[in-house]
């Protein structure tokens, strides 16, 4: 057993001193040492590189929005869990007007005290489920001014009275758009 642990060592010494041996014919290639040459970037804002992108930019989680023609902005509460935008509308009526569909609904604004009856033709009805309920809803094409941005999309009528914002905005208006930082309030003007 001595005899080859000892063995064992001679060849672990020897095998370690080998790993260090060259040629003689192995020729070394001087070193080169490059100047490195600095770049310099001017400096471009987070907020400048995303309205490349987005052009709403980095928004906050309520924001003020314009419905023509009302004359006021109208705080909006933005939610990216939300697929569909919704609007805060009362006395709902559905006519007909040159054999197509259209209903007339009342929006009111409290923070502005802004009024007014909206008729619009209906693009569609979906149906809505929340937490067990579903619910029909009828949708309308809405003119809506975020920021600079003059934007034709899709609003479900919804009772948003027992809500503290008349008006939320979702996916369908924020993709592609705006980017959403739940720590801001009121970015754009």
């Amino acid at each position: 057993m001595k005899k080859i642990s000892s063995i064992l060592l001679f060849c672990c010494l020897f095998l370690s001193g080998c790993s260090s041996i060259t040629s003689s014919k192995e020729v070394q290639e001087p070193k080169v040492i490059e100047k490195i040459k600095t770049v310099v970037v001017p400096a471009v804002s987070l907020e400048e590189q995303v309205k490349k992108t987005h052009k709403l930019g980095i928004i906050g989680e309520v924001e003020p929005v314009y419905f023509p023609p009302l004359k006021k902005s109208v705080l909006a509460r933005i939610d990216t869990g939300a697929e569909n935008s919704s609007l805060d509308a009362q006395n709902i009526e559905l006519f007909e007007r040159e054999g197509d569909k259209w209903v007339s609904f009342d929006f009111h604004d409290k923070r502005t005290g802004q009024k007014h009856r909206f008729e619009k033709r209906l693009y569609k009805q979906v149906k809505i489920k929340r937490q067990e309920i579903s619910e029909e809803r009828l949708v309308v094409l809405m003119t809506v001014k975020i920021g600079s941005e003059r934007i034709s999309a899709q609003f479900s009528l919804a009772d948003r009275e027992k809500f503290k914002y008349p008006v939320l905005i979702g996916r369908n208006i924020l993709k592609g758009r705006a980017i959403v930082d739940t720590a801001l309030y009121k970015t754009l003007h």
